[in-house]
C-alpha cells in the first residue's frame, strides 16, 4: 500500500449525507434532538417535566464516543485497550476509586471485545458515535439521575423508553406524517439547522464528475428527508450531481448482510415498492439495498473488474468500519472534533457561520456559552487522547481513546469537513494512516492538539 492517498486514483467517490456532505448547525440541531426525545418521554411515558429544562452548562456532558452501560446506568469513555478512562453514573463523575470498584483494578470494561470487533448493537450497552443520537447520551444521564432522585432502581427498562423516543421521532413515516418534534421543526425552518454547501464544494463535486468519477450518495435517511436536505444544501438540481442515490440504506447492514436479506427497492412518490429487485442494472435513486449488488453495478459503470471506491462518512459504526472491513473501500472520516482542538475552520465554514442568523435571533444559549458537541468537554476531556491515573497517586499515562484508535484503524485519512479539501486539486496526495507511521499522520490539514502534545511527550 502506498504512503499517500489521492482522489484522482479512485473510480467511484461515495458520500454519506448527514454530518458529511451536509453540515448542521450543531448547537441548534442538538437542542432540537434533545427536545424531541425528552418531550416524548414526558408526554407519552410520564417522565418528569424537569427533563425539558436545560442550562447551557449542561451541554458540556454531550460528548461523542461514550458508551452507556444499560445494566447500571453508567456512561464510560474507553481507551484503545478497552480500559475505562472516565465514567459517570448518570451525569455524575465516578472517582478513580469508584471506577476501580466497578471495573476492577485494571479498569476493564466487560463488553469491550464484542463492541471492538463487530460494533454490533447489544441489549447491554449503546455506543454514541454520531451527532444524530448524541443528545440521547445527555438525556440518558439525566434520566438515570431522575430515577435515583425518586429512589427507583436503575436497570435497562429505561432504555426501552429511550428507544421508543428515538423511533417516534425518526421512524421512516415520521417525515410524511409530521410526527414527533424533529421533522416538523426541520421542515418549518431548514435554514436554522442546515448549513448550505459552499460554492467550492459544489464545484469540487462537479469537477470529480467531469473527471469521469462515478458519484454516489448513500444515506440511512429516508428519501423525503434526503430531498429536503439536498435541495437546501446543494440546490434543486442536486440529483444531477450523483449517478446513484441510495436512501434508507440501513447502514451498517448495507455493507455486511447478504443480498437476499435486503434487496434494493425502487421508489414511487417516496414510497418503497414492495417487490425487491433481483439486481441493480442501471444508475438511479434506490432505497435499502446491499453492497454486493451495488458493487456489480459499479463494475458495469466503470468497466473495471475491481473499481476503486472512496467513501466519506462521519460514523465509525455505520460508515468507516463496515465500508473498510466488508467493502474494502478507502474511507475518509469526517471528524468535526478536530476543529475543537486547534484545527482552523475552513474559510467557507467561517463565512457560512457569519451568515447564519442575525444576532438578536441567536437566543440566550449562545450568549451564555453553550458548548458545541464537537468541542472539548470539561467533564470528558479530549475525543482523541486522555490521561489515566494508576489510582495510587502514581504516574498518569497518556492513552489514545478507543475512538481515536478506530479512526487510525478503519479510515484512510481524517478531515474536519469536506470544505477543508474542496479547493485542492484532485491529484493532491494526502498522507494516509499507517501502523508504521506516527499516529499524527493521516489528519488533514493538521492533527488535533492533544495528539501533537502526546507525540511530543513520547519523543
Amino acid at each position: 500500500m502506498t504512503e499517500y492517498f489521492s482522489l484522482a486514483d479512485s473510480d467511484v467517490i461515495g458520500f454519506d449525507l448527514d454530518h458529511t456532505l451536509c453540515r448542521y448547525h450543531l448547537k441548534e440541531t442538538s437542542r432540537l434532538i434533545y427536545e424531541s426525545f425528552a418531550r416524548y418521554l414526558v408526554e407519552h411515558k410520564g417522565y418528569d417535566k424537569d427533563l425539558l429544562n436545560l442550562t447551557p452548562a449542561t451541554w458540556d456532558f454531550c460528548f461523542k464516543g461514550l458508551v452507556v452501560d444499560l445494566e447500571d446506568g453508567n456512561l464510560v469513555k474507553l481507551a484503545e485497550d478497552g480500559t475505562v478512562l472516565r465514567a459517570t453514573h448518570g451525569t455524575n463523575d465516578l472517582s478513580t476509586e469508584d471506577i476501580i470498584k466497578h471495573y476492577g483494578p485494571k479498569r476493564e470494561w466487560g463488553h469491550f471485545n464484542s463492541l471492538n470487533t463487530t460494533f454490533t448493537r447489544s441489549a447491554k450497552y449503546y455506543f454514541y458515535d454520531n451527532y444524530f443520537d448524541l443528545p440521547g447520551a445527555l438525556l440518558c444521564g439525566r434520566v438515570v439521575d431522575m430515577l435515583h432522585k425518586r429512589g427507583n432502581e436503575v436497570n435497562s427498562d429505561f432504555w426501552k423508553d429511550m428507544v421508543a423516543a428515538i423511533d417516534h421521532n425518526y421512524k421512516t413515516s415520521a417525515f410524511k406524517e409530521d410526527a414527533g418534534t424533529y421533522f416538523p421543526s426541520m421542515k418549518r425552518d431548514p435554514g436554522r439547522y442546515l448549513q448550505p454547501c459552499s460554492d467550492s464544494v459544489k464545484t469540487w463535486l462537479r469537477s470529480m464528475k467531469s473527471a469521469g468519477k462515478v458519484l454516489l450518495l448513500i444515506t440511512s435517511s429516508h428519501s423525503d428527508y434526503c430531498r429536503l436536505i439536498c435541495e437546501h444544501i446543494l440546490g434543486k438540481d442536486f440529483e444531477e450531481l450523483f449517478e446513484v442515490i441510495i436512501t434508507n440504506a440501513l447502514k451498517p447492514g448495507f455493507f455486511s448482510l447478504v443480498p437476499e436479506q435486503r434487496p434494493f427497492r425502487t421508489l414511487v412518490n417516496d414510497v418503497e415498492e414492495s417487490e425487491g429487485l433481483p439486481s441493480l442494472d442501471k444508475p438511479g435513486w434506490y432505497s435499502q439495498g446491499n453492497w454486493p449488488h451495488l458493487h456489480e453495478l459499479l463494475k458495469t459503470m466503470t468497466g473495471k473488474p475491481e473499481p476503486k471506491v472512496v467513501y466519506f462518512g462521519d460514523s465509525m459504526r455505520s460508515d468507516m468500519f463496515p465500508a473498510s472491513s466488508f467493502g474494502k473501500w478507502e474511507t475518509v472520516m469526517i471528524v468535526e472534533e478536530m476543529e475543537g482542538e486547534g484545527v482552523p475552520k475552513s474559510d467557507a465554514a467561517k463565512c457560512n457561520e457569519a451568515q447564519v442568523e442575525p444576532l438578536e435571533k441567536k437566543g440566550k444559549f449562545e450568549e451564555q456559552g453553550m458548548k458545541a458537541p464537537s468541542d472539548v468537554s470539561q467533564q470528558w476531556g479530549s475525543y482523541f487522547v486522555d490521561s489515566q491515573g494508576s489510582g495510587g497517586g502514581g504516574e498518569e499515562s497518556q492513552k489514545l481513546t478507543w475512538c481515536c484508535h478506530c479512526i487510525h484503524k478503519y479510515s484512510t485519512m481524517a478531515i474536519p469537513s469536506v470544505e477543508h479539501i474542496a479547493d485542492l486539486p484532485l491529484d493532491y496526495k494526502f498522507p494516509r494512516f499507517s501502523p508504521d507511521k506516527p499516529c499524527t499522520t493521516g489528519y488533514y490539514p493538521r492533527p488535533p492538539d492533544s495528539l501533537l502534545k502526546r507525540c511530543e511527550s513520547l519523543s
